[in-house]
This record gives C-alpha cells, structure tokens and sequence, in this order.
C-alpha cells in the first residue's frame, strides 16, 4: 500500500496512516491531507484532497455521505480529476475504496487514531447553508410528514431554485425525469419528446379526451398532450413551475386546451378522466402512502381509464425505503423509494388492474448523463445564477444518481394501469398497442 507521511507528534498518526489501518488494499485513487501524508497511486487520476482541518472534523462528526457532502461544499475537499458538473467517475473509486476499508484495528492502534483524531475534531464544524435539518427535527418543527403543508416546502425547497439554472440544466424541454432514449446517440431533447411520446401512446389517448397529470413539473407532458388536441390539467406545488408553464403554454396557443395549476394533486376537485399521468411524485410521497395516492388516483378517472405511473424505486422490495442522509438533507427531504414490486401491489390493492410494466433504468443513466453534460456547458453561469455550493450540489447529486442508475442501485420503472368498469372489463387490444 502506497502510503505518504510527514512528521507527527510522536504517538499518533497522520490522516494517511489512519486510514491505511481501517483498510485491506490500497484505495482505487489518491487522498492527500493537509498534514502532508498521502495514501494511494501517485499516479492516480483521481485525487481527494482534505485541505484543512476542517475536512477531518466534518468526517469524524457525520461519517459517510453526508460528511463528505459538508466538506465538499464547504471547500475543504476538493476532487482533481473530474468536473464539478460532471463528477460521476468518482464514485466508482469511492465504491471500490469503501469495500476496502473493513479491517479492524487492534486496541492499541485505535487507542492512537482516538489521540491523533483529537477531541476538538469532535467539534460540527459549520454546515452548509443548503442543508436542512435531519428528520426528526422536522417533526418536532410541528408539521406532520407528508402533510399538505410539509409537502409543499419540500417541494419548494427542490424546484424553487432557479427556472434560468433549470433550464441550463434540462434544456429546452424543461423535463426534469427520465428521458426515453431511441436509440444510443439520440440527444437529450430527442429522448425527453420520445418519452412523452411512449406515455401518450400507452395512455391511448386521442383528441377530445381528458388528461390529469399530477405532479406536471414545468408542464413537458401537459403541453405535449395539449398539441395533440387533449384537454389537460397539470398540478404541481412549485410556484416557479407554474409560473414557467404557464407562459409555455401561453406562447404556443394552448391556453383552450392546457392548464398548469398550484394544486396539491390531492385536492383537484374534477372526476372522470379518461386518463392520469404520474411522472415523477411517486417519490415524494412516502411509502405509508401509496395507498391512499393510489385510491386517489383511481377515484379521478372514468371506469375504463388508464393511469401511467412513472417513478425511481429500488431494485428488491425488502430494503430500506429512507433515502441516505444527503439525500434526504440536501435534495428531497423527506423522500422515499420502494421497489417495482411494492409500487405494483399497491397499485392493485387500490382497485387497478397492471396491464403493463417496463423499468428504463438504462435511459435514465444516459439522462443523467446529459444533464451533468448541461451543468458543465454552462458552469460559469450557473454558478453566477445560484453560487458555486449549490451549483457544485447539483454536479454532486446528478453525477452520484447517474453511477448508482448505472450498477442497478436504483431503477426507473413505469406501471400501466386501469380502473376497470363495473363489468370488470376494459376495452384495450390484446397486446401493448404502442411502440416502444
């Protein structure tokens, strides 16, 4: 193991020895620490750089992600090697470097790393401005879990950025879920127009009919429904996104057609639709939920309607739901993830019958993939629009999601379902009648 030290006071360790004795093989890429010491290929492409004391302090006080998280935006770890748009090749090493680090050290070493470590490096150091405190202070703040009111400022928190920094990141569409991508090379615009494309065409919906979507975002699947003669609600409880859709909707005509409202997608008070779309608010709703937001979602359409439910979930249905601590204090509080399998069930406990399911785990990764392509065309404009902590926090999220899609940590599936009629029929061909 390649390791790199300077003088110490005699009995303890440099940050490099320190971790070189939890460790069971040299780590995928090089960390260097303001002591001087070093561990790791010298070589090495990739490079982790604690610059002060301050690096070691938020570690010891919230080891994992949500450490290197702090330390990250707070300047005092830097990463040499990759954009801080683009940083998804980083937790690959992180990957390999965190399985390494299983060895146990004897009593007397750990009783050294304890004096070396230091009890003013038990100390939180200061946290970032855009972290919000952990859950159980958000209870006791006095707003219930996925109350209405507690569900708007998560949701506030997330998309009431910046609609300027969102659309240097998304482009053009201004659609923040997984794209659907024909083929490899197809850009971004191309992918998000074919995923709307493959929603509308399993929803079978044509002039005339009705369309709820809830959670509608900036309005991507309301206004492309719109063109195509459907009559459209979309309910979000982003006011900066309904603001942008709206004048979308606006500048291309479709104000007879297309609706963006700031509505809780629990209180639209119309009934019957022919169709539902869900693109995205899954994840927000909590596990203890899906019930109820089925049953909901069942009671908006007409007996015979069709609801395309689209959202991340895990890979088995046995794990945890919670996000990870920085997931869950820095991008969506209070969110999270089931398996396929959980979503499926509750959707036919609520009365739907799944007609279809596709998980597009792959097409999300390449989305992924152009965003953070997006954040580093416009970098420096991007970090005018929002400072470099959260410009850096979005390259940090977007690049960790993009690795996770990519090894089946998390997955993309859609669920196609019906309200069947009293009979218990519907009136749908045989098989899929729409292109993939």
């Amino acid at each position: 193991m390649t390791t790199t030290r300077s003088s110490t006071p005699s009995g303890t360790m440099t940050i490099g020895e320190i971790i070189g004795a939890f460790a069971t093989g040299e780590p995928p890429l090089r960390i260097e620490a303001y002591d001087g010491s070093a561990i790791g290929p010298a070589d090495s492409d990739l490079v982790l750089r604690l610059k002060s004391e301050k690096a070691l302090q938020y570690f010891v006080t919230a080891p994992g992600d949500l450490g290197l998280a702090r330390a990250y935006l707070m300047g005092e770890l830097e990463v040499e090697g990759v954009h801080p748009g683009a940083p998804r090749d980083v937790f690959g090493s992180l990957e390999v470097f965190r399985k390494t680090m299983t060895r146990t050290p004897d009593a007397r070493t750990l009783l050294r790393i304890a004096r070396s470590i230091g009890r003013e490096n038990l100390t939180v150091p200061p946290i970032p401005a855009q972290e919000v405190p952990p859950a159980w202070k958000r209870v006791v703040s006095g707003l219930r879990r996925h109350s209405k009111e507690r569900d708007s400022e998560v949701v506030s928190y997330h998309y009431d950025v910046s609609n300027r920094f969102y659309e240097w990141i998304l482009g053009p569409s201004m659609t923040y879920t997984c794209a659907c991508y024909p083929e490899v090379d197809a850009s971004l615009e191309t992918a998000q127009e074919n995923k709307y494309r493959l929603v509308f065409d399993k929803l079978g919906l044509s002039a005339g009919d009705r369309l709820l979507d809830v959670g509608c975002g900036w309005g991507g699947m309301v206004r492309y429904a719109a063109r195509r003669g459907v009559r459209v609600i979309g309910v979000t409880l982003s006011k900066e996104q309904v603001e942008w859709g709206r004048a979308a909707i606006e500048a291309e005509g479709l104000g007879d057609l297309a609706e963006v409202r700031l509505q809780d997608y629990r209180d639209v008070p119309e009934r019957d639709f022919d169709a539902v779309s869900s693109i995205g608010i899954t994840e927000h709703i909590g596990r203890k939920n899906y019930r109820d937001y089925f049953s909901k979602l069942h009671g908006y359409l007409k007996p015979g309607g069709i609801l395309l439910n689209h959202c991340i979930t895990r890979p088995d249905n046995a794990g945890k739901v919670k996000a990870g601590q920085f997931i869950d204090r820095y991008i969506f509080p209070d969110g999270e993830l089931a398996g396929a399998g959980t979503v499926h069930m509750e959707a036919e406990n609520a009365g739907f019958e799944v007609l279809h399911e596709e998980n597009l785990r792959p097409h999300y990764a390449m989305t992924l993939r152009d965003w953070c392509a997006n954040l580093v065309e416009h970098w420096d404009s991007a970090v005018e629009e929002v400072g470099e902590p959260m410009a850096k926090l979005w390259g940090l999220y977007m690049g960790a999601c993009q690795y996770g899609f990519e090894h089946n940590k998390i997955q993309l599936h859609q669920i196609l379902a019906v309200r069947l009629t009293d009979e218990q029929t519907w009136d749908r061909p045989l098989r899929p009648w729409w292109q993939p």
